[in-house]
């Protein structure tokens, strides 16, 4: 529903950066709390899906969902930040920052089959709701207040932006709770069963708005697109803008995972310039491009006279 992946596309992408500038016992730590967080979501998504089917409430069955794709979240995340930790090789020359994108492709697509499967399950009850088992609902909630919130209260230690970005994924769980508690609460004193269903299905919208914006930044990064038109636009400007540049080619923009971008064009020259005067120009361009976030950047001089081997 969040940012899973984003970033999930975001969220846990911004892992790599991160993890360098730390020491490594602080990285440790980071590591530590993220897996602890992962084992303690993961272990209690299992016993909401029991609790859901036990007590028959679909808003719970709907949280499990929503907790799910925190698990997935925090797992993608902690499996980044001990990547994070390995450099790039002959195989993945990049190094490892689209993997954080797969990951949150495969979160994306989890929790959006997830979501059709509670849709399923809470929309045939708003015409004929069942009565959920409101005692167990009860403890549920106040187990995953306290949960949740003790998951959060432990990342809230942690000082890096991954710990920071799946914090508020654990808060906004906690807040699903406390909209459970507050409809097995009613439910204990009015028989109005069409709340739980109601409950679900509102849950679950959230979820796949997130999901499918999230998703859709995602496809884009993952297939290779410039990041955003504005970004190729200033890019060419500038290096069109030395005196000895006639014309850009093969100005190619895409980025590693919405935050580390990556660059390649061709530069025509007009005129036989030397060997002191490209580097300058080098430089020149290189101080220029510097705000970009360009993580590689490959630029081949041409002169007017040759031809280009790349059609």
């Amino acid at each position: 529903m969040e940012n899973h992946n984003h970033n999930s596309s975001h969220s846990h992408a911004h892992v790599h950066g991160h993890s360098h500038g730390h020491s490594h016992a602080h990285h440790h730590t980071a590591s530590e709390r993220i897996g602890w967080a992962f084992f303690l979501n993961v272990t209690f998504t299992i016993i909401e899906f029991i609790g859901g089917w036990l007590t028959n409430s679909t808003a719970i069955m709907a949280d499990a969902v929503h907790d799910l794709g925190d698990s997935l979240a925090i797992g993608t995340a902690w499996g980044l930040n001990k990547l994070g930790e390995k450099d790039a090789n002959p195989v993945f020359t990049y190094g490892f920052r689209r993997f954080s994108l797969l990951g949150a492709l495969l979160n994306s697509l989890i929790l959006i089959v997830g979501a059709v499967w509670i849709l399923f399950e809470a929309i045939p009850r708003l015409s004929n709701p069942e009565m959920p088992q409101t005692e167990g609902m009860f403890v549920l909630a106040i187990f995953g207040v306290a949960v949740n919130g003790y998951a959060a209260f432990k990342l809230s230690a942690g000082e890096t932006l991954n710990e920071r970005v799946l914090n508020w994924h654990l808060m906004e769980d906690v807040l699903g709770w406390v909209a459970v508690l507050i409809v097995s609460v009613v439910l204990m004193f009015k028989p109005w069963p069409i709340l739980d269903p109601i409950l679900s299905i509102a849950f679950t919208l959230f979820i796949l708005i997130n999901v499918v914006k999230n998703l859709k930044v995602t496809l884009v990064l993952f297939l290779q697109a410039t990041p955003d038109k504005s970004t190729h636009d200033n890019v060419k400007d500038i290096l069109m803008s030395p005196d000895s540049i006639d014309d850009v080619h093969h100005l190619h923009i895409w980025s590693l995972d919405g935050e580390k971008h990556v660059m390649t064009a061709h530069l025509v020259l007009n005129e036989q310039i030397g060997i002191q005067q490209m580097k300058a120009l080098k430089a020149d361009l290189n101080e220029q491009l510097s705000p970009f976030g360009l993580a590689h950047t490959t630029i081949e001089f041409e002169f007017s006279d040759e031809v280009c081997r790349d059609k």
